[in-house]
């Protein structure tokens, strides 16, 4: 079993866990990350719950993101970052609940694509001529410029390229 699949498996007993301790009703016993990141309704319930740091954590360990970058995603200090850290029952606000799980689905679609973090972290780290000549994860602190992402790994996927 590879690492992915060991935090793959650790966040869907997360995710479950957490919609089974929260007060959200959900209409499957089973909620697994993968189909978290399917069901839109689920991801507004979850970002109105503000996702805990313990979630958060599995998420950062699962893309190929450094703590800098979440930072700057987050629009925080990695000293706030880290201070999170020593109180695990932490809950984001709404607003970073929701970048945290707009890199998650980043992550997702371009595991699908590459088929592995490694390349995944080469492609959006490198110029990309389609994103203005910009490297994706540039574009990742907005959502106008995750959507231009989601959007170029989707043509990349269907051999679309520009």
């Amino acid at each position: 079993m590879t690492t992915t699949e060991k935090i793959e498996g650790k966040l869907d007993k997360k995710i479950a866990s957490f919609f089974k301790t929260s007060k959200i009703k959900v209409s499957s016993n089973q909620v697994t990350y993968e189909k978290f990141l399917e069901d839109k309704m689920l991801i507004i319930v979850a970002i109105r719950a503000g996702i805990p740091y313990s979630l958060f954590d599995l998420i950062q360990h699962y893309t190929p993101f450094s703590e800098s970058d979440w930072a700057n995603f987050l629009d925080i200090s990695t000293k706030s970052l880290q201070r999170y850290k020593s109180s695990p029952e932490h809950h984001f606000k709404p607003i970073h609940s929701e970048k945290i799980i707009e890199m998650a689905e980043v992550t997702k679609v371009g595991i699908d694509v590459f088929g592995n973090m490694d390349k995944l972290k080469l492609w959006l780290n490198t110029p990309c001529y389609a994103l203005g000549k910009l490297e994706p994860i540039e574009l990742l602190k907005d959502s106008y410029g995750k959507e231009m992402v989601i959007s170029e790994l989707n043509r990349i996927n269907h051999g679309i390229f520009v």
